[in-house]
């Protein structure tokens, strides 16, 4: 016997040093633990008694997780034999958890064997001779993408732990596990919190085997869905503990709701690192035990079980309060020990229907979600090609209002352009014929109809200095009329004077320029007349006079030009006043289009905003409503459970009575020597009815906390 518990001792200080990666090393723990369930087993065969032993304080002790009254002597003994027991287990493995699932569910409640752990985790998740540990070293000489990251966490994992301290072994193991997953799982790739349970695994085995047991937690244990980028699962985890809340502790669920203090505020972190860094260690560690059994399903009551212990203090606390609790006092409450909140954790109520029913209700809650969203996409993305449509149509329309004013002007200065040419084409003509009349003519006759045309001239240059004057003087009193009466009556008798002074101008601009032609042709055909009579006039005593007629004549045509250029600026100011006015209103009608434009869109995205607020208003009245049925049909529930709960009491009460009666009458009939076997076999009968009766109530809602009694029944 000796020489099994050297090989304990020996194998205790190898436990607590690091896994080392070296394959060499990694072979030979597995034959030296090999050997020690051999020894183990050996142990077992030559002391029988010793094992009669363990199995009856195992039955003696299956109602109670963990037993604290034991004095120190025993404490070996019991530790001697949980040795025993779990090299039988090893050893036996399939046959043993095939036969014995309940004995093994409470032994591992109990907790696992600090030298056993790794290879029973492994066990338990069916991690061994993996294909994919082969890949290990393959995908360590790959690259990762998510390898920054991945190095930027390590030093926050376990950072107190000796194993994980900066630049140690353990940090560099722990570095090749991650980024191995990470190029397996390139969809998860590397999500922060994974590295702690990866730190467990890594204290307890080597790396090639923590990483073939990680990614078996990962595929068959939800984390992986956990640790999605969209970590739905951890929004259906949030979900489902909340309604467990609010159905067994409504109290502190009413306190949290009235702090706005959020379930993924204290129990994400529960989920995600399995209580990794929120408990202690040692606690943690316990849990993991029945975690690598049991699932997700720890977590839950483990959790529920806390806020059961905590509650009267929660209830007295605000927000920020709670936050400090949860972070400071309850690790140090944990401190003693795992026994007493796993002991209460399998006091909660846990339902694995109504979990999926939860389950079920958070997924049309969800896609009830995403069609809203989309729904609301839609109608932005509707909206946003409207308000392109809008503002194009409108581009559209100034630009097609500007194209038509500069058609416009362009069309206007054409119009001109052939006007002039016109009356220069009327002016040649005219010029033409009173040069050959001219020509015609004798001297005398020449010179009356010089000074008749002077004189006509001056009576036309008179005519339009006073036409000038009276122009300049309109415009002025427009002007002055124009800045003192600013209403909308007067600027549209000012606009239609102005008209009318731009049509005069325009008729006093196209006589100037007959004019003007007139003079030019006339100069022309008097310098023609005095090339030809140049030789003529020499001798002629009246050269005097008809010199000074000409000077006369041509300064006449000065002054009547310059009045024809005065007044052509005159007009040609009235011409640009009157195009500004034009452009002004038709800026002015532009502004006035934009602005019921902008109207019209202000009143349609008002209409759109009311539809979506009654949406709203809608899908706000039917949650209030479907969470008034889940309330009743709680309570109805809750009704009928305690109905049966009831009934089933009854029903026990008249078994025990019958059993009395039977055991009277079998008692009165010895005595009285009388055949009462026909009463005992009808008491037979109504004790089997009564026991089928309780086995099979009529709607009875069996619930995990009563389930042990129903086996003892």
């Amino acid at each position: 016997a000796a020489t099994p518990v050297r090989t304990r001792e020996r194998r205790s200080s190898r436990a607590v040093r690091p896994p080392k990666p070296n394959q060499t090393a990694l072979l030979l723990d597995t034959i030296e633990a090999h050997a020690c369930c051999v020894c183990v087993s050996r142990l077992l065969e030559t002391d029988s008694k010793s094992l009669r032993s363990v199995n009856g304080s195992r039955r003696n002790s299956v109602s109670s997780l963990v037993s604290s009254s034991s004095a120190s002597s025993n404490l070996s003994h019991l530790e001697e034999d949980s040795w025993i027991l779990w090299g039988r287990i090893v050893n036996e493995w399939e046959d043993f958890r095939k036969k014995n699932e309940k004995q093994l569910k409470d032994l591992v409640r109990k907790g696992i064997p600090h030298h056993f752990r790794a290879i029973v985790w492994q066990l338990l998740c069916d991690a061994q001779n993996m294909p994919i540990k082969d890949q290990y070293s393959e995908l360590l000489k790959m690259t990762s993408p998510c390898e920054k990251l991945i190095r930027r966490d390590i030093a926050r994992t376990y950072p107190e732990h000796d194993f994980f301290k900066e630049d140690s072994l353990g940090q560099e193991v722990l570095f090749n596990v991650m980024k191995a997953y990470s190029l397996v799982d390139r969809e998860v790739g590397y999500c922060q919190g994974s590295a702690f349970i990866v730190g467990l695994l890594l204290m307890q085995m080597p790396e090639e085997e923590a990483f073939c047991v990680f990614v078996k937690l990962m595929q068959d244990y939800r984390l992986r869905e956990l640790f999605k980028p969209s970590m739905a699962e951890l929004g259906l985890c949030m979900y489902q503990f909340e309604c467990m809340i609010q159905e067994l502790l409504p109290d502190l669920h009413i306190h949290f709701q009235a702090q706005s203090f959020h379930t993924s505020m204290y129990a994400s972190s529960w989920f995600l690192t399995i209580f990794l860094t929120s408990f202690p260690l040692s606690v943690a560690t316990r849990i993991f035990d029945i975690f690598m059994l049991e699932g997700l399903e720890i977590v839950f009551r483990v959790g529920l079980a806390i806020l059961q212990m905590n509650q009267a203090e929660l209830i007295q606390l605000d927000m920020e309060g709670m936050l400090q609790y949860f972070q400071r006092v309850i690790p140090h409450q944990l401190e003693s020990g795992p026994d007493k909140v796993i002991l209460a954790a399998y006091n909660v109520k846990y339902n694995a229907k109504k979990m999926k029913k939860l389950e079920k209700e958070y997924t049309t809650i969800k896609t009830k979600e995403m069609e809203e969203q989309v729904e609301i996409k839609r109608l932005r993305t509707e909206n946003r090609l409207l308000k392109q449509r809008i503002d194009t149509l409108e581009k559209g329309q100034v630009t097609r209002a500007q194209e038509a004013e500069e058609t416009y002007l362009v069309m206007r200065e054409l119009a001109t352009v052939r006007q002039q040419s016109e009356e220069a084409t009327a002016q040649l003509a005219l010029a033409q014929s009173t040069i050959r009349d001219l020509q015609q003519r004798p001297l005398l006759e020449s010179i009356l109809q010089l000074e008749r045309e002077l004189v006509q001239a001056r009576l036309k240059e008179a005519e339009s200095q006073c036409a000038l004057k009276e122009m300049q003087d309109k415009i002025l009193d427009i002007e002055k009329r124009n800045t003192s009466l600013p209403d909308d009556t007067n600027v549209v008798r000012l606009q239609e004077e102005l008209i009318a002074v731009k049509l005069r101008e325009a008729e006093a601009v196209l006589g100037l320029k007959e004019l003007r032609q007139q003079v030019r042709d006339l100069e022309e055909h008097w310098q023609r007349h005095l090339a030809r009579t140049a030789g003529r006039w020499k001798d002629n005593p009246r050269k005097n006079a008809v010199s000074e007629l000409q000077d006369e004549l041509m300064s006449v045509r000065l002054r009547e030009a310059e009045a024809q250029a005065e007044l052509r600026e005159t007009r040609q100011r009235m011409m640009e006043l009157e195009t500004q006015n034009q452009i002004h209103s038709n800026q002015l009608r532009r502004a006035e289009q934009e602005v019921r434009g902008f109207q019209e869109r202000v009143t349609m995205l008002t209409a759109q905003n009311k539809g979506l607020h009654v949406q709203l208003q809608e899908i706000k009245r039917k949650q209030a409503e479907i969470e008034c049925k889940n309330k009743e049909e709680v309570m109805a529930v809750r009704l009928r459970e305690a109905d049966n709960i009831a009934a089933m009491a009854e029903l026990q009460q008249q078994i025990s009575e019958l059993e009395i009666q039977k055991e009277e009458g079998k008692v009165q009939g010895q005595l009285n020597n009388t055949d009462s076997s026909q009463y005992i076999r009808d008491l037979k009968d109504q004790i089997a009815e009564l026991k089928h009766e309780v086995k099979n109530p009529p709607e009875f809602i069996f619930l995990p906390a009563k389930q042990p009694l129903q086996g003892r029944m």
